[in-house]
């Protein structure tokens, strides 16, 4: 495989871009968005929109996604599904890989052309890849290191390329938190989007949240204030004693990109103290991996792991199946969960664990992103079951 479906199809046409796999394999395709070159894990998502949400997720840094769904860029890019809260952090995604050439946006939210957004944000693309048949060599590979290249003159260093792909040492062991945390503490108070009102303002809260960041998105912050929380937003490598200083009703833990072991290094001793607090604690994506191991579970890369707005997750507490949003490379072993912590989520795909809760404790999480919206609110639910947590534990 040295030459993408889409550059075959106009052999007049000079390749700008190239996506080189560790193995040495070159993929040539069509530049968009920034000039330059970034390497990091190729993962594949299945989702067919939210493609602006899905390259801002800061839970992404470190990756390069090649999207299955052919249309890629339609409705365009606008500021409000920016799910990036810290602007000055890394935006997310490294790098983007389509099949089709981004076409004008037709929307009425649109406000810029994908192209011009991902060359402001800095996020490289190439078009004109068989997303297909490399989707269906990362499922039986697993997921490849690869070097995106993007120059408009067509020119590159091929040894290089190879050269930084083969030498990049993966995602494993690699913690990426400190380049998507908020460097000091903010509050936050902005509520979900309506339609006619645009986003509000909660001004009558009803519970105090500190927010642990460890690349924190918008709309979880949204859902939060939703739920009547005042919510501050201190960084990843907050104490325990700061954060139980602020007093408050609840703290969340959030999602992130990495490998939740080399976070958890410095993250697993504050929430361990948390925890033995008594403190209702609730944890997303990267949160609920580090709450596995503050617990004593162990953490494990998936081979493919789950990116994609398709991923049914069984609720083991109420057997409801909830259609879910993913994206983690890494998994709890639901085989090293302790005595009272119980599994209550599973993957409907590969039967891998989803959530957990600490038995009589205020404590649960979720490996999926229950603020995004596929089901399309099937799993909102876990906000309300948090602040029911805060105010049973304010009563008592």
């Amino acid at each position: 495989m040295t030459t993408s479906e889409n550059a075959s199809a106009w052999p007049d046409l000079k390749p700008t871009a190239l996506l080189v796999l560790a193995d040495g394999t070159v993929l040539e395709g069509f530049g968009l968005g920034a000039e330059g070159q970034a390497v990091g894990e190729v993962c594949f998502n299945t989702a067919m929109t939210g493609y602006e949400e899905i390259l801002t997720d800061p839970s992404y840094a470190g990756q390069l996604i090649t999207f299955t769904f052919p249309h890629i860029g339609n409705v365009g890019a606008n500021d409000e599904d920016i799910e990036t809260v810290n602007m000055a952090a890394t935006p997310g995604a490294r790098g983007v890989i389509l099949r089709s050439a981004v076409t004008s946006p037709s929307n009425y939210r649109a406000a810029k052309h994908l192209d011009a957004w991902l060359r402001a944000r800095g996020i490289i693309g190439i078009s004109g890849i068989d997303t297909r048949a490399l989707t269906a060599m990362i499922r039986t590979k697993g997921m490849p290191n690869a070097v995106v290249a993007h120059a408009r003159d067509g020119e590159f260093d091929l040894h290089g390329l190879k050269e930084e792909a083969r030498e990049w040492p993966g995602l494993e062991g690699m913690d990426l938190v400190p380049m998507v945390t908020s460097s000091q503490r903010y509050t936050w108070d902005e509520t979900p989007w309506a339609w006619g009102q645009g986003f509000g303002r909660q001004d009558q809260p009803e519970f105090n949240v500190v927010a642990v960041d460890y690349g924190i998105k918008r709309n979880i912050l949204r859902l939060l204030a939703g739920e009547g929380c005042k919510i501050t937003v201190v960084p990843a490598t907050t104490s325990a004693d700061d954060i139980l200083s602020m007093k408050p009703d609840g703290v969340f833990l959030s999602n992130g990109p990495g490998d939740p072991a080399e976070t958890g290094k410095y993250a697993v001793p504050t929430i361990r103290k948390v925890i033995e607090s008594g403190m209702p604690t609730f944890g997303i994506c990267l949160g609920h991996q580090m709450l596995g191991l503050a617990v004593g579970a162990k953490t494990r890369k998936m081979h493919q792991g789950h990116h994609g707005a398709n991923h049914p997750v069984r609720d083991e507490t109420t057997g409801k199946v909830e259609i879910t949003s993913m994206n983690h490379g890494f998994a709890v072993d639901e085989a090293t969960l302790p005595k009272g912590a119980k599994q209550t989520h599973v993957s409907l795909f590969d039967g891998s664990n989803c959530g957990l809760e600490l038995e009589g404790k205020p404590v649960f999480s979720v490996q999926y992103h229950p603020e995004a919206s596929p089901g399309p609110r099937d799993s909102h639910y876990l906000f309300r079951r948090f602040a029911d947590l805060m105010r049973a534990n304010k009563r008592t």
